[in-house]
């Protein structure tokens, strides 16, 4: 062996020892961090026989409000009921155009056609009976 290589194996056998060094500290920290952090913990049964508390959530955000009555809202012949009375507020015309665009999926360009009226008209209905739905339900979630 020459003395280039002995060099070489000097530094492989000195960066493998490192290595491991570093290794057994990592282990010996994240032992450590591991035994702080269930000395501070506490287990759910203790916490349960404590409070005598059942462990449980809900999640209002989902959940349907009950409306107690439906309302029935009939355009072109065909009745569809609603569990709020919002849209009896709006014009029939607006009504009409709202349920062929949401319930029928028609375009606004066919319903424009169908009552006479150009596509733009027939979008900025909607879009307007929109605004005004919103600002109902924002009155309604604020009481």
């Amino acid at each position: 062996m020459t003395e280039y290589e002995a060099y070489q194996e000097h530094i492989r056998y000195t960066h493998d020892t490192y290595c491991r060094i570093v290794i057994r500290h990592a282990s010996f920290n994240a032992a450590r961090m591991l035994a702080a952090r269930w000395k501070r913990e506490i287990s759910l049964e203790y916490l349960t026989e404590e409070k005598f508390v059942p462990l449980s959530t809900t999640d209002e955000y989902f959940q349907v409000p009950d409306y107690g009555e439906t309302y029935p809202f009939s355009v072109r012949g065909q009745t569809i009921l609603l569990d709020s009375c919002s849209l009896a507020g709006l014009p029939e015309q607006t009504q009409e155009e709202i349920f062929l665009y949401y319930f029928q999926h028609l375009t606004q360009k066919k319903i424009g056609e169908q009552s006479g009226r150009a596509r733009s008209t027939i979008g900025r209905h909607i879009q307007l009976a929109l605004k005004q739905l919103k600002a109902e339900m924002e009155v309604l979630s604020h009481e």
